[in-house]
């Protein structure tokens, strides 16, 4: 069921999260953080619960507080490594490049902001065969999600304040990180905690064609 927000009427450009957002990743990630979880005896269902949304160190951290900086470094990279190789399963999600067309089509900005290096993020919207005209990556901001800098960047550059920004996410970190951008917060993919919530991108298409054509 979709809801939505009278902000929708005026927006001005789209921000997309990129895993299970924009991109369906969700077997490599999920199968790449279950062994990661097995090797450090940490219950799979919480790692699972955890790492969507969030860069490879915090999640790391976040479950082994007490890890040194040099066995940070070598397990952040290992996991990296298998994340920008394991490409099979990556793809387009449901209604995405159909959404994309669209939106070039009506001149409207859009990019991705990842919580992620952009080695990873090129590796991911390759194997999905997208090429966003602006790509915001854990290197160019601050403070990754929950922090909204990535947000407030992604806007600036599509040459938008926040507010009639729409931000496109799918997990608990990304929707507070767009709402404290003070952005208009979209959820796909079951999420309900937003300003606007549909099932997935083909609903978001159909409501933004409704928009424009009033």
């Amino acid at each position: 069921m979709t809801r939505t927000d009278p902000r929708l009427a005026d927006f001005q450009a789209v921000l997309f999260y990129m895993d299970g957002t924009l991109v369906d990743s969700t077997v490599a990630v999920e199968s790449i953080w279950s062994a990661w979880a097995e090797r450090n005896s940490i219950p799979t269902a919480d790692a699972l619960a955890w790492c969507h949304g969030r860069n490879v160190a915090a999640t790391i951290t976040h479950f082994l507080p007490h890890i040194a900086p040099e066995t940070l470094q070598s397990m952040v990279s290992a996991q990296l490594d298998q994340e920008c190789t394991q490409l099979d399963s990556v793809e387009p999600a449901v209604g995405g490049p159909e959404l994309l067309i669209w939106l070039d089509a009506h001149r409207i900005p859009w990019g991705v902001v990842i919580n992620a290096p952009r080695r990873l993020a090129l590796a991911r919207l390759g194997a999905a065969t997208i090429d966003p005209p602006l790509l915001v990556t854990l290197e160019d901001v601050e403070h990754g999600k929950p922090a909204p800098d990535g947000y407030l960047h992604g806007a600036r550059s599509c040459g938008v304040a926040p507010t009639p920004a729409l931000v496109v996410e799918d997990s608990a970190s990304g929707l507070a990180a767009a709402r404290s951008a003070g952005t208009v917060v979209v959820a796909v993919g079951g999420r309900r905690d937003a300003d606007v919530v549909c099932h997935d991108l083909v609903d978001l298409h159909r409501l933004l064609v409704q928009i424009r054509s009033k």
